[in-house]
């Protein structure tokens, strides 16, 4: 059976599939997590600000996000993003967005709903005293925030974190749909133009496996060093 495979092609390809491919998916993910973790942050600190309005807008985009299928999502802001843009500079037309910022707006969005519960156990997982004494030390709510309550529920979270960011990096395959040359995308569209479907879906299963594995490792790693440090 195996005799039937012809595995030259996945060396032949590797080029494309790595500086084009691999560097693309990279870079949406550090670059997804990064927005998704700032903005994911400043829901969490709505939902715990007290301000009961406020609470309920940031608790309503959370269940509102987690409730829809990501993929449903990135088709919806592929369309509708170019609007938006016509819509906040006046222009006559639907303006050029292209297929990469609206993937990443998308998955920063997306991701916000998921990193703002992981970062709101964080600043909940903080004593109540703490706050209080930075409080009666004369801190502001903000300054307590910054100096005493986020990094401490930063290094609390950052092995959940890191668990997102690998469901994350795992998730921006479904670029493909819009026809982004991303790893998977680059697989397939290699496979489709040799006729070698089964071979570049292994091959690709391979390396997304290897990759999640191993930072799945680094993530323990990190987790049990963090405990011994407590």
């Amino acid at each position: 059976m195996l005799a039937n495979f012809d595995f030259d092609v996945i060396r032949r390809s590797l080029a494309y599939l790595f500086i084009d491919g691999m560097t693309f998916t990279l870079t949406l993910t550090a670059l997804a997590a990064t927005g998704g973790l700032v903005f994911g942050t400043m829901i969490a600190l709505m939902r715990l600000s007290g301000y009961r309005v406020m609470g309920w807008i940031a608790g309503l985009y959370v269940d509102f996000m987690r409730s829809l299928p990501l993929v449903l999502v990135i088709f919806w802001f592929y369309f509708l993003v170019p609007y938006i843009g016509q819509w906040i500079t006046g222009s006559s037309r639907p303006i050029k967005v292209g297929a990469f910022a609206s993937s990443l707006i998308t998955f920063i969005l997306f991701e916000a709903a998921y990193f703002s519960e992981i970062m709101r156990a964080g600043i909940q997982s903080i004593s109540r005293g703490q706050p209080a004494a930075a409080s009666a030390l004369g801190l502001t709510y903000a300054q307590t925030m910054r100096y005493v309550v986020l990094p401490q529920a930063f290094r609390n979270m950052l092995p959940v974190l890191l668990t997102q960011t690998i469901v994350l990096f795992q998730d921006t395959s479904l670029v493909y749909v819009l026809s982004i040359p991303d790893f998977l995308g680059a697989a397939s569209k290699v496979a489709q133009r040799d006729g070698r479907l089964v071979e570049m879906y292994l091959f690709a299963a391979l390396i997304y496996f290897t990759i999640s594995c191993v930072a799945s490792y680094g993530v323990r790693r990190l987790q049990s060093r963090i405990a011994i440090i407590r």
